[in-house]
């Protein structure tokens, strides 16, 4: 199922209204229970000498993890965010951003995702302790 930008969400990674933002397109496997995408990411995301930002790759795999919910239909807000720089991600290259779930605890969700080029050599790698909260329009319910 492709999960395309919400015109009506303002998140900076995937919403659809935010004209600043990324507007992420992603891919749900529900065989796997796996999130995919796969990007060539511009100049204007550039953090120097043709690589990409580090805040950009640590956005990519927040962003793949985040959308892991999907799965259980809930909806978890990042609470940690850990990233492994593993090698440089060059600008324009292809890349394919993955993201599963390997454990619930409570309202913990622990997650994890990689950034690998086209060969499938991994360029970086995150790991993701997400919270299960109410919505903002459940809460003054």
């Amino acid at each position: 199922m492709l999960l395309k930008p919400n015109p009506e969400n303002n998140c900076f990674g995937c919403g659809g209204a935010n004209a600043r933002g990324m507007q992420l397109t992603f891919e749900q496997d529900d065989a796997a229970k796996r999130i995919r995408g796969m990007f060539r990411l511009g100049m204007e995301y550039e953090g120097g000498n043709g690589f990409v930002h580090g805040g950009i790759i640590a956005t990519l795999l927040d962003e793949v993890m985040a959308k892991v919910s999907r799965f259980q239909h809930d909806y978890a807000v990042t609470a940690e965010l850990t990233v492994e720089y593993v090698k440089p991600v060059p600008v324009g290259d292809e890349l394919i951003v993955e993201g599963w779930e390997v454990e619930r605890n409570g309202r913990n969700r622990l997650r994890r995702g990689e950034i690998r080029d086209a060969s499938g050599a991994v360029l970086a790698r995150g790991k993701g302790r997400f919270v299960e909260v109410a919505r903002r329009s459940e809460q003054s319910s």
